[in-house]
């Protein structure tokens, strides 16, 4: 496999089929040639950290991609940083010093990155697109927002919504709490305002097709998307050929990540298996010294202060 953001970054070291085997037998985890998230939203009170810190540790990535608003610098502030957010971070770091591939690729959250992009330090590569050439097939990896018409012309309406879907988010814990204790089942109010209102279904469902258009165009096979939280793995067809569009969806909401693994893609979701690694995770080794988490986020919120203000950078569809 090789990995290409604005200029050729392979190839990542992988691992071999046999090897993977040798390693489950070692360490218990379960390997994955290239895991994607995205939409993690650290620094948020929506964020399911510990939820995607125990998937972490369950999984051995040959690849890592992040692709996109990873840290949410529109909403970050040092006075909320729970030492679960900690975690994922330092989880991350671990896997880049083990000489794991990590690429983080740019999203609109997380935008004052940008200007930082296409540099690379070690194995940790910052980028805002991806191209990964998959068994002799070639996908393209990037966020998503570049098509989203309100978060690039209307910064001040797609802020304005955030605060509001974080919101909702609060209010649907607090609901699935109550739902949770009489019996019944989770349910997730903003997919039932998604779901129930015609003009947010037509934007997922022009989103997707922009995406795919344009990956037909540009002779793709895959296409991998975050941004809209609507996991799901797909065969399109367009107007000249056709390719697998994929969204990896969030660890808001749906809690889900896109795995490749001996030539095929699956969508893992950490409801249908929350049970098995909360379990895991009892058995897991205790965290290496106290921390303060007070501390570190005024850290991270200096590092934010010293990059400066988020400014969007013009990013062309048709580059990589």
């Amino acid at each position: 496999m090789t990995a290409r953001g604005g200029a050729e970054k392979g190839p990542p070291s992988g691992t071999a089929k046999g090897d993977h085997e040798v390693m489950k037998k070692r360490d218990g985890k379960r390997p994955v040639d290239i895991l994607v998230l995205s939409d993690i939203h650290l620094g948020t009170v929506g964020c399911h950290a510990t939820e995607l810190l125990r998937y972490l540790k369950s999984v051995r990535p040959g690849t890592l991609v992040l692709n996109g608003d990873i840290i949410d610098c529109w909403q970050f502030t040092k006075w909320y940083w729970p030492k679960a957010h900690m975690k994922v971070v330092k989880r991350i770091l671990k896997l880049v010093s083990a000489g794991i591939p990590v690429y983080y690729v740019t999203g609109n959250h997380d935008d004052m990155l940008r200007k930082f992009a296409e540099q690379d330090m070690g194995n940790f590569h910052l980028v805002n697109k991806l191209v990964l050439d998959l068994d002799g097939k070639r996908a393209w990896v990037f966020h998503g927002d570049v098509f989203d018409v309100v978060t690039k012309h209307s910064r001040w309406l797609a802020r304005l919504g955030g605060v509001g879907y974080n919101l909702l988010i609060l209010i649907n814990r607090f609901v699935n709490w109550l739902s949770e204790l009489s019996g019944h089942g989770r349910i997730s109010l903003s997919k039932r305002i998604k779901e129930g209102v015609k003009s947010a279904v037509s934007f997922i469902g022009d989103f997707e097709r922009t995406v795919v258009s344009m990956a037909i165009e540009e002779g793709y096979d895959f296409v991998v998307c975050g941004h809209i939280h609507q996991p799901v793995i797909r065969e399109i067809e367009g107007g000249t050929g056709r390719v697998t569009y994929l969204n990896s969806g969030d660890w808001i909401e749906n809690l889900t990540a896109l795995e490749y693994h001996e030539g095929a893609w699956s969508l893992f979701c950490y409801r249908e298996h929350e049970a098995e690694l909360e379990k895991a995770g009892q058995l897991q080794e205790p965290d290496e010294e106290p921390e303060d988490t007070t501390l570190q986020a005024a850290w991270v919120a200096t590092t934010l202060r010293f990059i400066g203000p988020a400014r969007a950078l013009p990013i062309t569809a048709q580059e990589g």
